[in-house]
This record gives C-alpha cells, sequence and structure tokens, in this order.
C-alpha cells in the first residue's frame, strides 16, 4: 500500500509539473529587475505604479522635482518559455535652476524608457528537480540546502527603446529614435528567498552606451506579505549612479498584488530620493497548461487519458448525464 501511494504521488508531481505559471501572480514589481520566469502560456499581466521623487545636483546648483508612472505590460505566448514585455517610465519634472542670480523653474515631461522586447527562459534548474520528485522517505531531504539550489535559472531578453514625441530631456542628447537593449538575467529560490540578477546592455550602437546590473533579494514573510531590497548600478557617459531600493508587496488575492517602495542613492552629482507605490494585475482565463513529462511514453499516455476523458464529457453532455 505504501508503495502504490507513493507511486501515485511521484506521478502526479510530475504530471502537474508547469515550466512558468504560478498560482499566485508573478509580478517583476516593485523592483526594477526582471525575474528568470515568465508569466505563463497566454497570461496577460499589467504592473504599473506612480512615484514622486527629487534630484538635487550640488555642481549646477539645481533642484528638481519628479512625478513618474511607471507601466509593464507582459503577454506569455503558447510557448510557455517565452514572453513579450511591454514597459517603460513617463517622467513630468518641474527643476529649479539658479541663473544670473535668480532661481528659475523648467517644466518638462517626456518618457525616461518606452521599451518593447521578449524574454526567453534558456535553462530551469527545477524542471529535472520537479520530474524527479521529492524525496518521499526524508524529510531532511527535501528541506536543506543542497548544492544544485546554487544553479540558477537562466533567461535571456532582447528589445528596441523606442522614442515617442520630441527628444526626451531624460535621454542622452541626440539618441536614435530605436535602439537596441539587451540582457542576461539569473534567478535562484530557496524555500521563502529569491535572488535574480540582471546584466543590461543598453543603447550599444549609439554614442552613449550604457551597462546595468541590478541585483533584488525578495524574501516571503507571510502567505500575504514580502519583502525586498535591491542594488542597481549605472555605468554610462551621459549618467551613472548607484541606487539603493528597498519595499514590500501584499497579496491581495492570486491575481492582484499591491505595493510600496523607496529608493536613495549615495552621491550629491545628482542626490536622489523616490518613493511609490503600484498594483499588478494578471489575467489568466485564457491560460493552457503546459505539463513536463519523464518520456515520450508518458506523454502520449496523458494525452490519450485527456482524448477519453473529453470523450465522455461529450457523452454525458449529448445525453444529459449528470457529472461524474
Amino acid at each position: 500500500m505504501k508503495i502504490f501511494l507513493s507511486t501515485c504521488l511521484l506521478f502526479l508531481v510530475i504530471l502537474t509539473s508547469k515550466a512558468q505559471y504560478t498560482e499566485t501572480i508573478n509580478s517583476n514589481r516593485p523592483g526594477l529587475s526582471y525575474s528568470a520566469f515568465g508569466v505563463g502560456n497566454q497570461v496577460v499581466q499589467l504592473e504599473t505604479g506612480l512615484s514622486f521623487g527629487n534630484r538635487n545636483h550640488a555642481l549646477r546648483l539645481a533642484d528638481a522635482n519628479l512625478f513618474g508612472v511607471d507601466y509593464a505590460l507582459r503577454y506569455g505566448l503558447n510557448m510557455d518559455r517565452l514572453e513579450i514585455i511591454l514597459d517603460g517610465r513617463f517622467l513630468n519634472q518641474t527643476e529649479t535652476i539658479l541663473v544670473g542670480g535668480r532661481y528659475q523653474d523648467y517644466t518638462s515631461a517626456n518618457f525616461e524608457r518606452n521599451t518593447i522586447g521578449a524574454k526567453f527562459l534558456l535553462y530551469d534548474p527545477w524542471i529535472k528537480r520537479e520530474q524527479d520528485g521529492p524525496v518521499l522517505t526524508s524529510y531532511k531531504a527535501n528541506n536543506t540546502f543542497h548544492w544544485f539550489h546554487l544553479i540558477p535559472a537562466v533567461s535571456v531578453y532582447a528589445g528596441a527603446n523606442i522614442a515617442i514625441g520630441k527628444e526626451s530631456p531624460f535621454m542622452p542628447p541626440d539618441t536614435p529614435n530605436i535602439s537596441p537593449r539587451l540582457g542576461l538575467i539569473t534567478q535562484h529560490n530557496f524555500k521563502r528567498w529569491g535572488f535574480v540578477s540582471n546584466f543590461i546592455y543598453d543603447r550599444f550602437t549609439t554614442d552613449f552606451p550604457q551597462f546595468a546590473g541590478i541585483f533584488t533579494l525578495t524574501h516571503t514573510i507571510s502567505r500575504d506579505f514580502s519583502a525586498f531590497v535591491e542594488f542597481q548600478t549605472l555605468i554610462d557617459d551621459f549618467y551613472s549612479d548607484e541606487l539603493f531600493r528597498f519595499g514590500c508587496a501584499y497579496l491581495v488575492n492570486r491575481n492582484l498584488q499591491l505595493d510600496a517602495f523607496g529608493l536613495i542613492n549615495f552621491k550629491d552629482t545628482p542626490q536622489r530620493w523616490q518613493i511609490g507605490a503600484g498594483i499588478s494585475y494578471r489575467i489568466d482565463e485564457f491560460h493552457k497548461e503546459e505539463y513536463i513529462f519523464k518520456s515520450k511514453e508518458q506523454k502520449e499516455e496523458f494525452e490519450k487519458k485527456e482524448k477519453t476523458e473529453e470523450k465522455k464529457k461529450e457523452r454525458r453532455e449529448k445525453f444529459e448525464l449528470p457529472p461524474q
């Protein structure tokens, strides 16, 4: 009997393993990094937020207040590993500058970034782990650290920055309307902890290429609350900085998340701070499960059973029989 139950449990784990879709929403907010995993097959997800901040430049004697709108629209294609992302930030800035002994205000509004791209999951170390199943005879083996936990999930990103309207004051001068953006993404998950790294090479065909590294550590405090800290470094002839973000997220239900965050940096050219809040919402009614099988024979057997169940359902509906 024990062998039978163990075999059934192992078979259930194998058949219900899914490549990326999770029971609760998987949002990139409130941090700025991309996760290695997508939203899932035919899932649409909107992530947006509002922020207010200040930039004070000691050398230019300039002080700017900024109001921003962050946005991201994510869509998982039929191939579960592939996701399309439209994201960016729109800023409204009121800057006070000392000119000729008098302070003058200048207002500007434009996109800091507007990018469309695709993310593809190259490698997921948990797929084999799920296929192998848990060690049914050892609680310790399933809940202690193993060396394979150091192996990250790896994704690649390719996209294009698209300028809209007049030249943006938040971008380098003479930036073309379209410029490339590439990224390498890694993600480690262990129990309630997650660590994401983004290495981004941006605008590398222009006079002002930028390299960015983003490192995000997330901790799930409870079923509904999580917290994060994030470090971002920007290396660019136009603007370089090191930014520190922190915040939390609250899961309202399986498809809705609220968040809040803060930002500071450690220099005065400019000195920055920012606070904000946002929301992430998932539409998954069109989601189709993508199952992972250990062998071709297992996949064929599962598909055969699915077809049999569909025929039974059609027969019951046709003759108005009660469901089994």
